[in-house]
């Protein structure tokens, strides 16, 4: 079995310390390249105030799924951050990705 993986965001939090963790375990090629394109993403969400954790990657069906954090908590323009930008960017960046998914996010349109 693989090892887990720990993955930390800072947003709102004084020290790494205090951030919080999510624990998953290690994965395959989609899972790499998803981990690499939240990387790229993540500066432009911070620049709002906002952040996102990667929660699971089901390299089977290709969904992805995430958790926004910081001011896109709430947020009107959260589902059109992930449609338009966070899932067009993984899928354009991740061959075999097929949604993404934000846990606790309500839809405001439908897809």
């Amino acid at each position: 079995m693989d090892e887990p993986v720990t993955f930390t965001t800072k947003a709102e939090h004084e020290s790494e310390a205090e951030a919080p963790t999510v624990t998953a375990t290690a994965g395959g090629p989609i899972r790499d390249g998803v981990e690499q394109a939240i990387e790229a993403i993540r500066p432009a969400l911070q620049m709002d105030g906002g952040d996102v954790t990667l929660m699971g990657v089901d390299e089977a069906t290709g969904v992805v799924e995430i958790e926004l954090i910081g001011a896109c908590v709430g947020c009107p323009a959260s589902t059109m951050t992930l449609k338009a930008g966070i899932e067009r960017i993984l899928k354009d960046r991740v061959p075999g990705i097929t949604e993404v998914v934000a846990l606790g996010l309500e839809p405001a349109f439908d897809f």
